[in-house]
């Protein structure tokens, strides 16, 4: 039990302070580094912020869902989600300190509050658990879709990472649903978009 806390402990702190790896070559890294104004720098790298404290979070759901789940098949979904899952939190950290940016002062905050939601959500059993997962996955996929829409034209490189990311996203939502994920009634669902609503609009800026 010890051993398991500690494991656990030291998750946390790799996500939320120490360089994520990645094996995966970082999307865009071949495309030259854009031209933009200083605000354009500023905007993209507070989009490149909110992404990274959302992947901080999916790790801490992750967690907390596979540390309650008795499911191998499921336990396995979640490991290969968040190993993709950390390779993005590399990726946008790479853009983020390339655009001149840093990375949210909260992402301790976002990780403690998805690790209480993670843990919550696999007391429902696997279905509902999947059916959580498969619905954050869902719900970041269509934020990454608004942040193409948001980031400048020109940069590629932040453009190629989200990119990728969104085809990850979305295949770990399909991974879900054929493992069997349950649909999560409406108000779990509205209440999952507010949640994350209250975090992008506050690491863009925090």
């Amino acid at each position: 039990m010890i051993d398991s806390l500690i494991v656990e402990f030291d998750k946390a702190l790799r996500t939320v302070f120490a360089p994520a790896p990645a094996a995966r070559p970082m999307p865009g890294a071949d495309l030259p580094e854009a031209e933009m104004s200083p605000a354009e720098r500023r905007h993209a790298a507070g989009l490149m912020r909110v992404n990274h404290s959302g992947e901080v979070c999916a790790q801490a759901l992750y967690q907390g869902q596979a540390a309650m789940s008795h499911d191998a098949s499921l336990r396995a979904a979640l490991a290969t989600a968040a190993w993709e899952e950390t390779e993005h939190l590399n990726w946008t950290e790479r853009r983020i300190t390339a655009l001149g940016g840093r990375k949210s002062l909260l992402n301790p905050l976002w990780y403690a509050g998805s690790l209480t939601l993670g843990l919550a959500a696999a007391r429902f059993g696997d279905r509902r658990n999947l059916g959580f997962l498969m619905e954050t996955e869902r719900q970041v996929e269509s934020h990454l879709v608004a942040h193409l829409d948001r980031l400048p034209a020109q940069d590629g490189r932040s453009r190629a990472v989200v990119e990728q990311m969104k085809i990850d996203e979305a295949r770990h939502a399909d991974t879900a649903s054929r493992l069997g994920a349950a649909e999560l009634p409406a108000p779990a669902r509205r209440a999952m978009r507010l949640a994350a609503q209250l975090m992008t609009r506050t690491a863009y800026w925090v």
